[in-house]
């Protein structure tokens, strides 16, 4: 028995050697590697110089629910989709070069929701959990309180200094996150009028769909939320079972097409597709009656990607000589996986979120652009456990629990993962699964948010006054104030450098001929 033990830790010894051999580069193994990489980041700290210049245009990216462990996570899942360890790759947000934390409550509840905080970093002022573009003076449901206690975002006050405004969403584009920069409603769920209560109706609050189409002109409206814009006697085109949910007879998106020139609606990939932004002022895009699907299980021939439609979107805005606001959401989807207890998705979400980031990084100039990443909230998600170097994300820990048996490293604190009795045992295989629900320890049929700060990450002009641990309205005010927009028009900030109107790329291709040049002139 005692040798058959000693076997057993000897093979376990090895397999860990082997896989710490196949994680581990050699050069990792030497001062030398880290001191110089300490180097280098130190060299790329002691140049950075602050862009003290307007900001052109404006890009606010929006994680719904993208907590520091999902930052952490989805990183290390990005390297291992690469076929590396995981744990040193960068997402495109860890290289930009400012950093700070956003405290999340509103002002009503400890833990946030989507809707309070996105009237914070949109519109520069806290307020009720479940209440959108409005202060906390509104009660939430409250519609009579509505009124003279609505606040502007920083995409509206954009549109009315001339620039081109644009939305972009996995979810419904009536959703809490994009609808606060249009929204003034006493309730998030309010989307179409059958989903306005009798008070509403009578105090005259209109429905967050209404609100899309009438409070401000917005050129890109990109996401899900068809069947809020169509009445309850019309057939979905892609799902000819289902209706619109309006009891009024409204056809939301033809009122939105009958005031726009060069204006386009679409609702299939293909005609998205068919969309030329040369000739397109104004595109509304409804790829799904409600959310967009999970990026695991999109249909590719049916519904664009976040990153098909952020490109589209700037190709559309930026022809605007004066600039742009574009709001880009992704982590609304990444927040609903979160509430299944679905790691797998929410991670896979945040890598595309990511890889749109990298796009408009491409499409974008640093001098002239403000981009912003941050999250509304986090969640009771957890990434941790005994695990080797290059352990798989969704993998499990290489130490059992007191019980005798594996668990996942990446857990929830509640959630629908909750295992009632003898909790089962686990593996990769099944952990590994596209709707593995991670275990939990307290029941709950949604998963919940999370209470910690979430970070802000930026790059480009007055990005450098993201520095510390700032309330989320503040950041808000910081978009406002790089494009010189209310209540900051006289910023007194210069211009933008016209070099912005060099492509990034093209700069480097030019720096290349120019090096080449100077090695034939030896």
């Amino acid at each position: 028995m005692a040798n058959t033990r000693e076997l057993l830790f000897t093979g376990l010894l090895i397999f860990i050697t082997v896989q710490l051999t196949l994680s581990i580069s050699e050069e990792e193994l030497h001062a030398s590697y880290w001191n110089n990489k300490a180097r280098q980041t130190l060299h790329t700290a002691l140049t950075v110089q602050r862009s003290l210049k307007q900001a052109k245009n404006v890009i606010l990216f929006l994680g719904d629910g993208m907590g520091l462990p999902t930052v952490t996570a989805a990183r290390i899942l990005k390297g291992q989709l690469a076929g590396k360890s995981g744990e040193e790759t960068s997402l495109v947000m860890d290289t930009f070069p400012h950093v700070a934390l956003s405290k999340t409550y509103n002002v009503d509840q400890q833990m946030p929701d989507s809707a309070g905080t996105a009237t914070a970093y949109l519109c520069g002022v806290k307020a009720n959990y479940g209440t959108l573009g409005v202060t906390a003076a509104t009660p939430r449901s409250n519609c009579g309180a509505t009124f003279g206690n609505e606040v502007e975002s920083v995409l509206s006050r954009a549109k009315k200094a001339g620039k081109s405004v644009g939305i972009v969403t996995t979810t419904r584009v009536q959703h809490a996150s994009p609808g606060a920069n249009y929204a003034h409603t006493a309730n998030r769920e309010w989307y179409s009028d059958s989903d306005l209560p009798p008070e509403a109706l009578q105090n005259g609050c209109r429905d967050i769909a209404f609100q899309l189409v009438n409070n401000t002109e917005i050129n890109v409206i990109l996401g899900g939320g068809r069947e809020y814009m169509f009445s309850n006697t019309t057939s979905d085109p892609e799902y000819p079972t289902r209706t619109g949910a309006r009891n009024d007879g409204l056809n939301l998106v033809e009122e939105w097409l009958r005031t726009k020139k060069n204006a386009r609606y679409v609702w299939n990939k293909a005609d998205f597709d068919a969309v030329n932004p040369s000739n397109t002022d104004f595109l509304m895009g409804l790829f799904e009656p409600k959310d967009c699907r999970y990026e695991l299980e999109r249909d590719p021939s049916m519904d664009p990607s976040l990153t098909e439609m952020m490109e589209k979107a700037i190709h559309i805005l930026s022809k605007n000589p004066k600039g742009f606001y574009l709001f880009v959401e992704d982590n609304g989807r990444i927040d609903h996986a979160h509430h299944g207890g679905i790691a797998k998705k929410a991670l896979y979400e945040t890598v595309e979120f990511d890889r749109a980031i990298g796009r408009a990084a491409e499409l974008t100039s640093e001098l002239d652009t403000l981009t912003v990443v941050t999250a509304d909230h986090s969640h009771v998600f957890a990434f941790g456990g005994h695990s080797a170097r290059g352990n798989p994300v969704l993998g499990v820990s290489r130490s059992k629990a007191s019980d005798k048996k594996n668990f996942t490293t990446a857990v929830y604190g509640n959630g629908p993962g909750y295992r009632n009795g003898i909790r089962p045992d686990m593996n990769e295989d099944i952990s590994s699964g596209n709707n593995y629900l991670q275990q939990a320890p307290v029941p709950l049929d949604s998963e919940t948010h999370g209470i910690e700060d979430v970070a802000i990450f930026a790059k480009g002009p007055m990005s450098h006054l993201f520095h510390g641990v700032h309330e989320q309205n503040y950041i808000a005010h910081v978009t406002a104030y790089a494009a010189c927009l209310e209540p900051y028009e006289n910023c007194e900030l210069p211009p933008p450098s016209r070099a912005g109107a060099i492509h990034p790329s093209l700069l480097l291709l030019l720096m290349g001929f120019l090096l080449l040049s100077l090695s034939l002139l030896d």
